[in-house]
């Protein structure tokens, strides 16, 4: 089999190159939003899993995640045999949950804004790290304690196909690729979606190479950070 390279979606050509793509009543992709600010986020990476590593983690039900995870900031999600919640320490280390960068809150700020979610504020960010064949099932994130504040998800190397369902696992599901740079917001009404991603492809980026990190920010902890 060839490598994907990122002609993966050649298809999508015009798509690819919007700047913003709306794909729910309040859900919306950025493209590119992040490519700026690259630089300055995968410095700030290094040391964030130096100090919390990634690991595969174990669903409820006993199954190892093919995802490896970590987190930063005030709240870090966990899984484990005895449900998903989130934690203000590392199950792994004992201690708090590495600082987010202000990078990392600047740039989420500015994404949810720009996508009509003002004032959020992430207190917690989640790291996964893909490499090929690793995928995301469909699921709805609602381990925070409200739903106000929408998701803020960043993609950074290689390519993915997301996938935007509806409020029930088995509703019709929107397939989105996503590239280096692309960030991806949905709140409100579109806040408990099911969403997930398909295998990664085998590829190698030039930055990242076989493997794609996504961060996701929330606010997991204070409902009046909206």
């Amino acid at each position: 089999m060839q490598p994907t390279t990122f002609d993966l979606f050649a298809d999508n050509e015009p798509l690819q190159q919007a700047r913003t793509e709306q794909i729910g009543e309040q859900s919306w992709v950025l493209r590119g939003f992040a490519l700026p600010r690259v630089d300055q986020l995968l410095t700030a990476l290094e040391p964030l899993l130096d100090a919390a590593p990634l690991r595969h983690m174990v669903t409820p039900g006993g199954f190892s995640m093919s995802v490896g995870t970590s987190s930063c900031g005030t709240l870090g999600w966990i899984t484990d045999r005895s449900g998903y919640r989130y934690s203000s320490v590392d199950p792994l280390s004992g201690l708090p949950w590495p600082g987010m960068p202000t990078v990392f809150a600047d740039l989420a700020h500015e994404a949810a804004e720009h996508a009509g979610f003002a004032g959020f504020q992430a207190d917690s960010c989640l790291i996964n790290q893909y490499v090929p064949g690793a995928k995301m099932s469909l699921h709805q994130d609602k381990d925070e304690k409200a739903y106000a504040a929408p998701i803020v998800s960043l993609s950074l190397g290689l390519p993915a196909m997301f996938l935007f369902g509806g409020f029930e696992r088995s509703d019709k599901s929107r397939r989105t690729p996503l590239l280096h740079g692309d960030m991806v917001v949905w709140g409100g009404v579109d806040r408990l979606r099911f969403h997930g991603v398909l295998p990664i492809k085998p590829g190698h980026h030039a930055r990242l190479g076989e493997r794609r990190i996504n961060l996701t920010f929330r606010v997991a902890g204070d409902p009046a950070k909206v």
